[in-house]
């Protein structure tokens, strides 16, 4: 979609799962515990958009000014960050209390899924580039 609307773009992997892209810029960094995520909040700035599963690399991004998508296709915002990263807060201390800390992956993404994030996503870009230009 970058490549279609010709936005630059940067991909960052860790040296666990290289990615590799013909239109992209790609950023490998170390394998430590959130070092992509470090990395991004690094380079990230106002007006670009941000794709993280992450609440908490959502509110970093949202806090510079950038905008930010789930890839499920859910916009995180300044009206709803604080209440998913309280109920990540409480999910998080519900699990710690029960002595469950395994976690189930997510389900495996389907073509729904990915279309869902495409249309959420190319909303995103048509809003940013009426913002920008």
């Amino acid at each position: 979609m970058a490549e279609k609307y010709n936005i630059p773009t940067t991909l960052l992997c860790d040296t666990n799962h290289i990615l590799y892209s013909n239109y992209s810029e790609v950023i490998v960094v170390g394998a430590g515990a959130d070092a992509v995520d470090y990395k991004l909040i690094s380079i990230c700035h106002k007006g670009d958009i941000v794709v993280s599963q992450d609440y908490g690399v959502a509110a970093m991004a949202l806090g510079k000014g950038a905008y930010a998508i789930h890839q499920s296709g859910k916009w995180y915002t300044n009206n709803n960050i604080d209440q998913m990263l309280m109920e990540r807060h409480l999910n998080k201390k519900a699990r710690r209390s029960s002595h469950k800390n395994h976690i189930k992956g997510s389900k495996k993404r389907t073509e729904e899924d990915d279309v869902r994030f495409a249309q959420s996503f190319e909303k995103m870009l048509m809003m940013v580039q009426e913002v920008v230009f």
